[in-house]
């Protein structure tokens, strides 16, 4: 009996069919570091950027002029509406292009004359009739000016609804949830929005109403997706403790691979038209209030779709596991853990243990040899009998043939003849010799 290693099982891998079905087990929970260490560092980089580089606030937060306009005829470049308006004494000026031929152009507040001086210009690059200084109300350049008050305005109200969100939703949460996941749900959209003002400070993109905007949608958007893996977690909470081994952690890993589907599939669906906007709106059409809403929609929705399962249910599986019971229930998991183990090892060590691949060989052909020396032997013995039983034969009827001639005749009255004695004659060396010969084979 020879003993067969068992290779061991390979990981299976994940399929796109198991995370449709909801078939997966990634461990978010069990990597949580790994997603501290990445949103820290993301954390790091934006704080540092808006402390050295601030945003770039767009006019209707610093005040001055903009315009903005459609080339005709060709691409603008910034070098050619720079040069256009560097003799006005606007050599600082702000120059976006949009897309291929759309242009924004945003300096400090300017008189009226100063302004028709420059919308002329702007005219006369961009082949535009109806924008001579004196008459300009047909002038396809559009002007705005703005103080710098309005933009204080718009922030301070914005800081006030930002306020209001975060009172409302920690109530609602309290309420509905509890506390533990009303605080990791807001720390998550907190996050968010560190990141996203962030990705406006390194890549210097403006920040514009209608960034604010999309900075107040992304809050909601966040909080949707965290509150789908929160409810789920809610639901898999009163099924705890029915598995040996199960933990809070684990519980919640679990929720996460059963809603992981529906989070992936709401952010594409979200991700697409805002996609659209940003890429098809801004770089085909020129749109540029649709690049300033779309942008900060774009980056929101991605940091939002990220914090949900790598910031918050995280962060909430570490607030519960301080509770006492839970605290219990993981001990209580790791003594059954150790138990199972060692029931392992006691049941190992009473397996008997298979004999090695060489002693087994040996042992089987010395049972095969063993068994046809026997078989040899019967064989011999049956061969010798067959032999002796020949010869006696021959020897009664020999001595029957002889009876009547050499001795005499016998009579009813003698009685019965004895039997002569049977006698091996020539038949038991010849069988000894064969068994010889078989055994030296």
């Amino acid at each position: 009996m020879s003993a067969v290693m068992e290779a061991p099982e390979k990981r299976k891998r994940t399929t796109i069919r198991d995370i449709y079905h909801e078939r997966t087990n990634f461990q978010f929970i069990a990597h949580s570091r790994r997603w501290v260490l990445l949103s820290g560092t993301l954390i790091l980089i934006s704080l540092l950027s808006f402390a050295f580089r601030g945003l770039n606030l767009g006019i209707d937060f610093s005040g001055g002029t903009e315009w903005q306009f459609t080339k005709t005829t060709g691409s603008a470049s910034v070098s050619d509406v720079r040069s256009a308006v560097d003799a006005l004494g606007l050599g600082d000026a702000k120059i976006l292009i949009v897309g291929s031929n759309g242009v924004r152009v945003q300096s400090k507040d300017l008189s009226a004359d100063q302004q028709a001086k420059v919308t002329a210009a702007l005219a006369k690059y961009a082949g535009i009739a109806n924008c001579d200084a004196g008459s300009q109300s047909n002038c396809a350049v559009t002007v705005k000016s703005v103080g710098p008050t309005w933009g204080d305005k718009v922030s301070s109200k914005a800081l006030t609804a930002l306020l209001v969100f975060f009172v409302v939703i920690a109530l609602y949460l309290s309420l509905r949830f509890e506390w533990r996941m009303a605080l990791a749900a807001i720390i998550a959209v907190i996050h968010d929005i560190i990141i996203t003002v962030g990705v406006y400070a390194v890549t210097g993109f403006e920040v514009t109403p209608a960034t604010v905007v999309a900075f107040l949608t992304i809050l909601g958007y966040s909080l949707y997706d965290t509150v789908v893996v929160f409810d789920k977690v809610r639901d898999n909470t009163a099924r705890l403790g029915t598995v040996r081994g199960d933990t809070y952690s684990s519980m919640v890993n679990r929720s996460l691979n059963q809603v992981l589907i529906r989070s992936i599939n709401t952010s594409l669906v979200a991700l697409l038209p805002v996609g659209s906007l940003l890429f098809v709106g801004t770089l085909v059409f020129g749109g540029l209030a649709l690049k300033d809403f779309a942008l900060a929609l774009f980056v929101g929705l991605l940091t939002g779709a990220y914090s949900s399962i790598f910031v918050a249910t995280p962060l909430l599986a570490w607030l519960k596991e301080k509770e006492p019971k839970y605290k219990a229930l993981r001990a209580r998991a790791a003594a059954d853990l150790v138990k199972a183990q060692k029931e392992q090892q006691a049941v190992a060590r009473k397996a008997p243990t298979p004999p090695p691949v060489e002693e087994a060989s040996i042992a089987a052909a010395a049972v095969r040899i063993a068994t046809e020396e026997a078989d040899d032997e019967g064989h011999d013995d049956e061969t010798g009998s067959s032999a002796e039983t020949g010869s006696s034969a021959e020897t009664v009827d020999a001595a029957g043939d002889s009876g009547p001639a050499d001795g005499p005749a016998s009579g009813p009255d003698d009685g019965p003849s004895a039997a002569p004695a049977p006698t091996r004659g020539a038949a038991a060396p010849r069988g000894r010799q064969q068994r010889g010969k078989k055994k030296r084979r």
